[in-house]
């Protein structure tokens, strides 16, 4: 059977496929981000991408924490689906802690910021980044996590029962 390897910027990744919004990964053995950047949250990753910090603000995915009753804003099962980094050192903790990492924030899909952050400031007031600027800061950041974290809360049509409780689920 012919490997395929998908190359995106330098790197060769078997068994990616890219698509319109960022990489799907397909049975590839990439590491996760690097586990010494730390989560910062949505609203410091709006200081450069507003636009995309304002739709996000009215998605589902902003309030995944707050539509929870308070009973399941404690629990794992939940939390694991409805926050940003549960488990993670610098990941979410518990809403007290750590507010800015309740929902599914920008860095479920992106991976910790701090990197990018700490990489991209220099450039903060540039109007238009050099082809190397642009490779230097997009290095710092993942365009999607090496694994398909969408189904692994949305996965339940034909495959899995839904994990929401009962009182909880949308009436249909």
């Amino acid at each position: 059977m012919k490997r395929t390897h998908q190359v995106v910027g330098s790197l060769v990744f078997p068994g990616a496929l890219l698509v319109a919004f960022g990489l799907i990964w397909v049975g590839s053995a990439l590491a996760d981000p690097p586990l010494d950047q730390d989560y910062t949250g949505a609203k410091r990753c709006a200081s450069c991408h507003f636009d995309q910090y304002m739709k996000w603000r009215k998605s589902g995915h902003a309030k995944a924490f707050e539509i929870l009753t308070p009973k399941y804003q404690q629990d794992e099962k939940c939390l694991k689906c409805h926050v940003t980094g549960l488990g993670m050192r610098t990941g979410f903790k518990d809403f007290e802690s750590t507010p800015a990492l309740a929902g599914i924030t920008c860095e479920v899909c992106h991976g910790p910021g701090s990197e990018h952050e700490k990489v991209s400031q220099p450039f903060a007031k540039v109007k238009k980044l050099t082809p190397e600027q642009e490779k230097l800061v997009r290095g710092t950041i993942w365009r999607m996590t090496p694994k398909n974290v969408c189904v692994e809360c949305h996965m339940v049509q034909g495959h899995h029962d839904s994990m929401t409780p009962p009182e909880l689920r949308a009436k249909k």
